[in-house]
């Protein structure tokens, strides 16, 4: 009985040891997560007025530019997938990559041929797994994306939607992500980068009472549009990454408060189990003691016969 009390002890100080650890990182990803919604707030202003701006650009000129201008039978897009470098998040790299599995099968189904690019590890691994082919992928920076990493993860996507599709570009640009709507809900969603819908801008301005302003393009529209194109991609890159991040924070919170509860119940239910080897060892012991003293006792009355 004693060794069965010994291994629930051992059991309980495992237990113990690995609730520490899972409480630790759950106050670390609440501290991370506020800061991921300051950068969120911070990046949101300058993506909507860049988007607004392309919109009134494109609106008041004719011009043909693969920001704005649809092809007529698209063949192929590229997908760019954001998940984490890292675990201990619960299902958020998971939900992501299934949100572009669907978009993929819904682009095949339309005839087109689909590019991936995947941001994370755990991407990158899934695809690697079932050996996936992968256009380019990038590592290292999920938790805490720089625009710099937006810029570089821009440059190969930008490359691919200015090419001709028979030389190797896409005619559409899409991205998968994990937005961030509050500590405890986080939506993978999939949305389309290029061509930018001017009618889905124009009514989003509609919407909030707002009138696109009218431009004088010097040199010309074109030339406005090919420097919009770069600074439009990376910010909406930079946007997704860092609404990923306050995601995977968040999506980590949650799974480590789950397990640290788990720990404490398992605690609560190895300390029972304890007390009640505990209970049952001295009960044998009294037992034992009250045995030996009624032998002893026998034994001594028949002696004195």
């Amino acid at each position: 009985m004693g060794a069965q009390l010994r291994v629930y002890k051992r059991r309980i100080q495992a237990v113990t040891a690995t609730k520490k650890i899972t409480k630790a990182m759950e106050m670390i990803a609440a501290s991370r997560i506020v800061k991921a919604q300051r950068k969120v707030a911070a990046s949101q202003p300058y993506a909507t007025e860049l988007t607004r701006a392309v919109t009134a650009v494109a609106t008041g000129s004719d011009a043909n530019h693969p920001l704005t201008t649809e092809v007529e039978t698209p063949t192929r897009a590229a997908v760019l997938l954001i998940t984490s470098d890292r675990g201990l998040a619960g299902g958020y790299s998971s939900n992501a990559i299934k949100a572009a599995e669907r978009l993929r099968e819904r682009l095949a189904a339309e005839g087109k041929e689909v590019d991936t690019y995947i941001v994370g590890r755990k991407g990158v691994a899934y695809y690697g797994f079932r050996e996936r082919k992968v256009a380019d992928s990038w590592t290292g920076f999920t938790d805490n994306p720089a625009y710099s990493d937006a810029k570089r993860v821009a440059a190969p996507l930008i490359e691919a939607i200015q090419k001709e599709t028979a030389e190797g570009g896409v005619d559409e640009l899409h991205i998968v992500f994990t937005e961030f709507v509050s500590m405890m809900t986080q939506n993978a969603v999939d949305a389309r980068m290029l061509p930018l819908s001017l009618d889905e801008a124009a009514e989003e301005s509609t919407r909030k009472g707002e009138i696109l302003p009218l431009f004088e393009f010097e040199p010309s529209a074109e030339d406005v549009l090919d420097a919009l194109l770069p600074r439009y991609v990376e910010s909406r890159i930079y946007n997704a990454l860092l609404q990923a991040a306050a995601s995977e924070h968040a999506a980590r919170r949650r799974a480590m408060k789950s397990a640290t509860d788990n720990a404490g119940d398992l605690i609560k239910s190895l300390s029972r189990l304890a007390n009640a080897a505990r209970q049952a060892e001295i009960t044998q012991e009294i037992s034992e003691i009250v045995g030996g003293a009624s032998a002893l006792a026998d034994a001594t009355a028949g002696s004195d016969k």
